[in-house]
């Protein structure tokens, strides 16, 4: 596209567009304000405008899963939004400082979280380029949340990059009819403490505002793992029977020292599990130090203006405009560096140095999403779609060498920008006991990049995303369910630094079973989805860290998952659930020993094929429930060639939660203390972990393929103990 053609016009057009945005904004909101409906006491349908555009509904032939906030708040002290989903069906975390603050990951039916498409009100959150997300940038974000939605498979369509196992939709907070105020604080292990004020106005003369800041520090469990968190919300709300303006903006500022290098070490996992070998360097008398300054610095702010429109008795619109800024750098020692590598001059004879230097990434992400939603008794149609845009700069620069102090320098300096744009259709149909879905999405994507490691990159996509499906109402308390979607997907920046260019394709099958009274809840559903060119993680990591996938031909995963929720009294309820998994690359080559071997088919790596999650809440009394927690995942393979030394042995862990309200309503409204202790029963266990391979032909006559293997220790028994005062 000509947006792409020269780079200096792209800046000059980022420089444009920013203003007319923020202009539109404020004449939208202007134009809303003269008129003069009065609000019903409850929005909640034409609220739900928001995100009908990419969430299921109950009799959608969609395998997912709903999260209240009700339903985070008893555990939300500090720990990251990964970590509190860590307890639903096909869920696998892991934390790089092993107690679940700072850099947090999850992964749904095998698939790590670059395929995992997550939206906040609809809008993607995925980075354009690495499509991860990453909620360190966003601190205590649930405690903004409304509710979440996790749709595993294919789903519905959305915008951003295609769900390869599963989808997130995160939906902010609700409007409040009263106003209100909380201040939250709680203290734990790891010298890790958080403190949250929030507050909001309450519905007055058709306006209302809610606003929150926080602050999260810890040290980790991991030696210097530490976190210095700031995160904000903050939204702006004008509301009346047939409207909704929604002025929404949040984000935050993170700092972590890095710790993604794990452990080799097989005697420092048994005796040093906490050993951090990030900054590590020797300094002049052969003594081991420790870099003080080896972090991770981002900031990042998302801007949205939501309209929901209530247009007829039938009708109702969505029009989003979003903005997303984010700047920042990891900063890395490094020993014996050539000075020409770095475009810097010798020291006289000298030509390597100890140094430092610092990574950047500046980038900006804006566009539009929008919905027209026609509804009947019997049938719901949309029509909607996104076009969004993103430019990033990255670039290195050395700040010191042990030799002189370099003037200001970039090593490196490259882009990338994207274009994206998708439009969907999507409908169901009620007829009799039988519901008919269909959901047809086409997706364009423009991506022009550079880089020291790729040819310059100037790649369109266009993909055409089909689903269908179909419900039938067994009775009033069960149905059946069958599936079949299609997912494309588009490569990531690091892919084609690896050489793995392919798009991948998904056809995902899913077959379900649903019931729910008042006593119980019961899902169960079949899945089988077919991959072509699936993007698989090797097991090795990259220069910063980050997983190295490659390309694997045909492969799929076929499962059953089941998740329950039965209520054995009035005050006991379970919550089981459990998937049982086979994921296989078929016909696998690998070049072990020099020699080109087809393996057949191998176990896709980070898929283990047993996973279970158990919560059983106690609740003797209205004001306190107590909550014990099981997750089981089973063991894993971290490569895809099946070797011993790639296992990632399986582990058990739970917690006990426990909160209790104190209701006053004299000035204070009540009082809610909180503990968490986690890993009770203090498994020593590893999450995550890495495997590689490289090839010795110098140490004899032939060559010999040598393996290699790293794992993430999470942290045993620790506790988070809080006090929320409602006002």
């Amino acid at each position: 596209m000509y947006l792409f053609k020269k780079r200096a016009k792209s800046q000059e057009s980022k420089k444009k567009v920013f203003p007319q945005l923020l202009t539109f904004y404020f004449l939208l909101f202007t134009c809303i304000l003269f008129s003069q409906e009065q609000p019903k006491d409850s929005v909640k349908s034409i609220e739900e405008v928001l995100i009908s555009g990419v969430r299921a509904k109950d009799k959608s032939p969609i395998t997912f899963t709903n999260v209240s906030k009700t339903q985070i708040a008893p555990r939300n002290l500090g720990q990251d939004i990964p970590i509190l989903l860590n307890y639903l069906p096909s869920v696998v975390t892991t934390t790089d400082a092993g107690a679940g603050i700072g850099y947090t990951y999850m992964r749904v039916r095998g698939s790590d979280g670059s395929r995992i498409n997550v939206t906040l009100n609809g809008v993607p959150f995925n980075d354009s380029e690495s499509q991860g997300t990453y909620f360190v940038n966003l601190p205590d974000f649930a405690s903004s949340l409304e509710s979440i939605q996790l749709q595993r498979g294919v789903g519905t369509s959305t915008s951003g990059a295609g769900a390869f196992g599963a989808s997130l939709n995160l939906q902010t907070k609700a409007s409040q009819k009263n106003a209100y105020a909380e201040i939250a604080n709680s203290i734990g292990s790891f010298s890790t403490r958080k403190h949250t004020l929030a507050f909001g106005t309450g519905l007055h003369n058709n306006f209302e505002m809610n606003a929150r800041i926080s602050k999260i520090e810890s040290d980790g469990y991991i030696d210097r793992a530490s976190s210095n968190l700031f995160g904000y919300y903050f939204d702006a709300n004008y509301i009346t029977k047939n409207t909704i303006i929604k002025a929404i903006a949040f984000g935050g500022k993170e700092k972590t020292y890095q710790s993604w290098n794990g452990l080799e070490d097989e005697d420092k996992l048994r005796n040093d599990r906490t050993y951090n070998s990030v900054g590590q360097y020797t300094d002049a008398f052969g003594n081991i130090q420790f870099y003080g300054n080896e972090t991770d610095n981002y900031w990042q702010n998302h801007f949205q203006l939501h309209w929901n429109q209530k247009l007829a008795s039938k009708w109702q619109s969505n029009i989003a405009l979003h903005y997303t800024i984010g700047k920042g750098y990891f900063e890395q020692y490094k020993e014996d560096e050539s000075f020409s590598d770095y475009n810097l001059p010798d020291f006289g004879a000298i030509t390597t140095t100890d140094l430092v230097r610092k990574r950047w990434l500046d980038n900006d992400f804006f566009g539009t999403t929008f919905s027209l939603n026609y509804k009947t008794k019997n049938t719901d149609v949309i029509f909607g779609g996104a076009a969004n845009k993103y430019q990033g700069k990255h670039f290195g620069e050395v700040v010191w060498t042990q030799y002189y102090v370099p003037n200001a320098n970039k090593y490196y300096d490259n882009f990338g920008n994207k274009n994206d744009a998708n439009f969907y259709s999507k409908a169901s149909q009620q007829i009799g006991k039988l519901n008919i879905f269909a959901d047809l999405q086409y997706r364009m994507v423009f991506y022009q990049a550079n880089s020291i490691k790729f040819n310059d990159v100037n790649d369109t996509f266009r993909f055409f995303n089909p689903k269908a499906g179909i419900t039938y109402t067994l009775n009033t308390a069960s149905s059946i369910y069958g599936y079949f979607g299609i997912a494309n997907k588009e490569p990531r920046r690091d892919d084609y630094e690896n050489g793995s260019i392919k798009p991948e394709r998904l056809q995902d099958f899913e077959l379900g079973y649903k019931f729910k009274n008042n006593k119980a809840i019961l899902n169960i559903n079949a899945f089988y989805m077919r991959y072509k060119d699936q993007l698989v993680a090797t097991g090795a990591l990259n220069d910063v860290g980050s997983p190295v996938f490659e390309n694997s031909g045909k492969s799929y995963r076929l499962g059953l998952e089941i998740e329950s929720s039965i209520k054995l009294t009035e005050k006991v309820i379970i919550q089981p659930n459990v998937t049982l998994s086979t994921n296989k690359n078929e016909d696998f080559y690998f070049q072990r020993d020099g020699v080109l071997t087809n393996l057949g088919n191998t176990n896709i790596a980070y898929s283990p094929n047993l996973v279970i999650g158990n919560n059983i809440t106690l609740k003797p009394i209205q004001s306190l429930q107590i909550s014990f927690l099981t997750k089981f995942v089973g063991e894993q393979y971290m490569g895809n060639i099946d070797a011993k030394k790639s296992v990632l042995p399986d582990y058990t862990t739970s917690d006990l939660n426990i909160t209790y309200e104190w209701k006053i309503n004299k000035g204070i409204k009540s009082i809610v203390l909180s503990g968490l202790i986690n890993n009770i029963f203090d498994r020593v266990y590893e999450s995550n972990g890495y495997f590689y391979t490289y090839d010795d032909n110098w140490s004899g006559p032939s060559t010999t393929t040598i393996e290699g293997a790293g794992y993430y220790p999470q942290a045993g028994i620790n506790f988070l103990a809080g006090l929320n005062l409602k006002f």
